[in-house]
């Protein structure tokens, strides 16, 4: 795969980095990415993806743009008010990148349909802003062997781990199940800088996961509190041998098997936690 003449100049930046390199910008232009939400995760991690040069984007919400997604969704413009999240998202993509090709998924993601959109993609994002979500994605990854990048804020502070088959715990091993009772960004507000940090290391993991570059949050969990600027990694090298999706006895062997868990997913809106 030879680069052309504007991709060398595009990407001249990554050729420098002895960790990417022209052979690492190959292997980002032959990628499949998926990122699972349009939303104030979704937006940086989107952008940062086609600019980094990832050959197809692959990106599901079934949302449409509102005002209030302005004060963090930074790939949405005005605008685009009304419009569907993926369309505007696909927008800015091709205003940034040619060279990345968008594949737009505007249905809600149940345990019907996930397992089919996620088997062509070497990694997927979860930018998404319900936990009924992040678990669904959580399982159909564990069950289909996906490497992906999970990351969650509210008011200034986020977390983001990252999980690899074989190589460490998964989002159920730290949380069990789905907490009904979190708060949402609805409650209690969310500041849009504090989203960008974390959507900009989902894109980070996923270049480094796509290329082989650096260590990624794989059997640790980032932290993130804007108001204090800490910042810590906690390791968590193993997963939970209870955990009822990998460990040593799972209970979980199909999405059918947990669909109490994603049931609100086709029927709710708003509310956003993200």
């Amino acid at each position: 795969m030879a680069l052309n003449e504007q991709q060398a100049k595009r990407y001249v930046r990554h050729f420098a980095l002895k960790e990417i390199g022209i052979g690492g910008q190959k292997k980002l232009l032959a990628a499949k990415v998926l990122v699972i939400g349009a939303g104030g995760l979704g937006s940086p991690a989107i952008l940062y993806l086609a600019a980094a040069g990832i050959g197809t984007l692959g990106i599901a919400d079934f949302d449409a743009v509102d005002a209030s997604n302005l004060q963090r969704q930074i790939i949405h413009t005005t605008e685009a008010i009304g419009t569907p999240k993926t369309l505007s998202a696909e927008n800015a993509v091709k205003a940034l990148n040619p060279d990345c090709m968008v594949k737009r998924y505007d249905v809600p993601l149940t345990p019907d349909n996930i397992m089919e959109i996620i088997t062509e993609y070497d990694f997927i994002l979860d930018c998404t802003d319900r936990f009924e979500t992040k678990f669904l994605i959580n399982d159909a990854c564990v069950l289909a062997r996906k490497p992906y990048v999970h990351a969650g804020v509210v008011r200034f502070e986020g977390q983001a781990m990252t999980y690899v088959p074989g190589k460490g715990p998964c989002l159920r091993c730290l949380m069990g199940d789905v907490p009904h009772d979190a708060v949402t960004c609805k409650d209690v507000g969310v500041l849009g800088a504090a989203v960008g940090v974390l959507g900009s290391i989902q894109a980070l993991e996923a270049v480094k996961y796509l290329t082989g570059a650096g260590d990624l949050l794989c059997g640790k969990i980032l932290t993130f509190d804007g108001l204090t600027m800490n910042v810590r990694v906690h390791s968590i090298s193993h997963a939970a041998p209870e955990c009822a999706v990998c460990g040593n006895a799972p209970t979980i062997h199909s999405l059918a098997d947990n669909r109490q868990d994603y049931q609100v997913l086709s029927c709710q809106k708003g509310g956003e936690r993200i």
